[in-house]
């Protein structure tokens, strides 16, 4: 599955990059707000990022047809009401998305 991460942070770029090759995806690191779908059906977004704007690019990504995991840490309790607000597909912790990868890109199946 072709996946897009929205990601600021070089480091969870990174590390969800290389995570989502190991488990035989293809992942692409993105900014802005998407033109076209790229021929994905998922992507990953960081919460806690200011650009571009989480609620636009969940609200863009599902008009292009992906699907959206969006992640922030487990007490930025206002970054997740954002996500939920925004109607990202799942949630997710960062410690969920590290230990849990495989299983929150199934969710969206």
């Amino acid at each position: 599955m072709k996946v897009l991460i929205f990601e600021d942070n070089l480091m969870w770029s990174s590390r969800l990059t290389q995570s989502l090759k190991a488990f035989g995806h293809e992942p692409a690191v993105r900014t802005g707000l998407p033109a076209e779908a790229e021929g994905a059906t998922a992507a990953i977004i960081n919460l806690g990022s200011k650009s571009p704007d989480p609620a636009a690019l969940v609200t863009r990504l599902h008009e292009l047809g992906i699907r959206v995991i969006a992640h922030a840490g487990h007490r930025e309790k206002e970054l997740i009401e954002l996500g939920r607000a925004a109607g990202a597909d799942v949630l997710a912790t960062n410690s969920e998305l590290t230990f849990k990868l495989p299983k929150l890109v199934e969710d969206l199946k």
